[in-house]
């Protein structure tokens, strides 16, 4: 499935919410998680899909905590994933 090509440069906050909503969907539904947690995490996000058809401004700072908690939970944050070269 190709994405869209509005959501690779976008032209509205709601663009940029929509594509921010598909690189955590992508996260969550990859995360290695049990399957408690997993389903705990999906349902937030569902909440924050939810909300972004009302508020975007709100969604958004509700995003932002999302994405907050999930780097906290992850076990190797991104800045150690890269290796070192001589």
């Amino acid at each position: 499935m190709a994405a869209d090509d509005r959501l690779t440069d976008p032209a509205t906050p709601e663009d940029e919410l929509a594509r921010r909503l598909r690189d955590v969907y992508r996260r969550v539904a990859a995360a290695s998680m049990s399957p408690e947690e997993k389903e705990r995490t999906a349902r937030r996000f569902v909440a924050i899909c939810d909300l972004a058809k009302r508020d975007v401004d709100h969604a958004c700072s509700r995003l932002d905590a999302f994405l907050a908690d999930l780097e906290a939970e992850s076990d190797t944050p991104r800045e150690r994933n890269i290796a070192e070269c001589d």
